[in-house]
């Protein structure tokens, strides 16, 4: 049951909440001011509303999580996403990532793996605010090739592989954030692509995520 009320206790809790992931190093005000204005507690079950803006990863549904805000604060901060920019999603989750980049002024195309969680997102009412986000069912390691070309990738689960699929379908000049390697623990990654196709390289600090996995999920 998702709560649908969002108080001015929530919204002195999200202020703190801002508060902290600033202390972590987003300097990126756009963000702080979408981790502001969006009501985590929406995104998570009702049984969660005391602890939804705490700084912490909590569990969704189909064996999932919804980031931890300061992870999505960083990744989103590493993706430098300008306005109207056409931002592929790999992961929607609980859609708070792909909020986030709508908040900022993205045109999101967001793939979701797990039908549940697909479906789910079909019924929450609270994402009709955002008709710059496009929600897809399907594997994110095929990307969307009939909306491509995009100017960044944000990928939202730890990825053994760079999948190529995703390189082809970036504009030159586009990044890729991606939190890279198998295990507990992942690096994330800043891919730019050059003007020549080729990529280069960036490591940034380490997280953990749920693993990127191939095929759909019924």
């Amino acid at each position: 049951m998702r709560a649908t009320e969002d108080t001015y206790r929530h919204k002195g809790l999200r202020r703190k909440l801002v508060e902290t992931v600033r202390s972590k190093g987003i300097t990126d005000e756009r963000i702080l001011t979408a981790i502001e204005n969006i009501p985590r507690h929406f995104f998570l079950d009702s049984a969660f509303d005391e602890v939804a803006y705490e700084d912490k990863a909590f569990p969704i549904d189909a064996g999932q999580t919804i980031s931890q805000p300061y992870t999505v604060a960083y990744q989103t901060q590493l993706l430098e996403v300008k306005p109207h920019e056409k931002v592929l999603e790999i992961g929607t989750g609980s859609a708070y990532q792909a909020c986030v980049l709508a908040e900022i002024g993205a045109k999101v195309f967001t793939i979701e793996r797990q039908k549940k969680l697909f479906d789910s997102n079909k019924q929450f009412l609270f994402l009709k605010k955002y008709p710059n986000i496009k929600f897809f069912y399907g594997d994110g390691y095929e990307g969307l090739p009939t909306y491509a070309p995009f100017d960044k990738v944000l990928i939202t689960a730890a990825a053994p592989v760079v999948p190529v699929k995703l390189i082809t379908q970036l504009k030159p000049g586009g990044m890729m954030v991606i939190p890279f390697g198998g295990g507990d623990v992942q690096v994330m990654k800043r891919l730019i692509k050059q003007q020549d196709g080729s990529v280069k390289e960036e490591v940034y600090d380490r997280f953990s995520f749920v693993p990127m996995l191939q095929g759909k999920n019924d």
